[in-house]
């Protein structure tokens, strides 16, 4: 049985990990990377820091299988990140800008984004002001557990004024877009690269 709660401090580790066994078009990205804290870094470690109200955690008897991070306003969000998170990192971590882009190991192409962090287009955040990443462990898959924990957060953004949430999906990740547009998001962009932006009103 899975339950559902807020995320805390203590679950950083089980977040990093999840992060990185889901990153690579939601399998296990592990083999991909020298140094398994990146992933976290970029896609967990700011949500549980700067934004706690809406972190939840899927567990069962094995410890933490998924999770749903959300950031109310994510220009207010990226402008602190920009403040407090990526300073540190870029320090940690050299940018890789003159390692040209073909030859760019998987852990320079994480780097050069901790240098160059990517960010929201303003015409959807006039909409879509909030947005979310969420991840699950195989074993937490199906059953209706992404649902309930995008219901969830879903409420906390709503409760907290938020009209409208977007989140990232990769072109190739036809299974997760399938998930989003089941639970009500709708294409709001797409890049050249196939990447998807979607967006759900709340």
């Amino acid at each position: 049985m899975f339950a559902l709660r807020p995320a805390s401090p203590a679950d950083r580790a089980a977040l990093y990990r999840i992060c990185l066994e889901t990153a690579d078009s939601g399998a296990d990205a592990t083999h991909l990377y020298r140094d398994p804290r990146l992933v976290g870094h970029i896609y967990a470690g700011p949500y549980l820091a700067f934004e706690p109200a809406f972190a939840l955690v899927l567990e069962d008897g094995d410890g933490v299988g998924g999770y749903v991070l959300g950031a109310l306003d994510t220009a207010a969000f990226e402008a602190r990140l920009e403040r407090e998170w990526w300073p540190a990192l870029r320090e940690r971590y050299p940018d890789p800008a003159d390692v040209p882009l073909g030859a760019r190991t998987p852990d320079e192409r994480l780097a050069y984004l901790l240098h160059r962090p990517q960010r929201a287009d303003p015409a959807v955040l006039a909409e879509y002001p909030s947005h979310l990443h969420i991840d699950l462990l195989p074993r937490a898959q199906g059953g209706g557990h992404g649902r309930r924990m995008l219901e969830r957060l879903f409420a906390a953004l709503r409760g907290a004024g938020s009209p409208g949430v977007h989140l990232g999906v990769g072109g190739s990740n036809t299974r997760a877009q399938g998930f989003y547009r089941h639970v009500g998001f709708q294409e709001l962009a797409r890049a050249p690269g196939g990447s998807l932006t979607l967006g759900l009103r709340l």
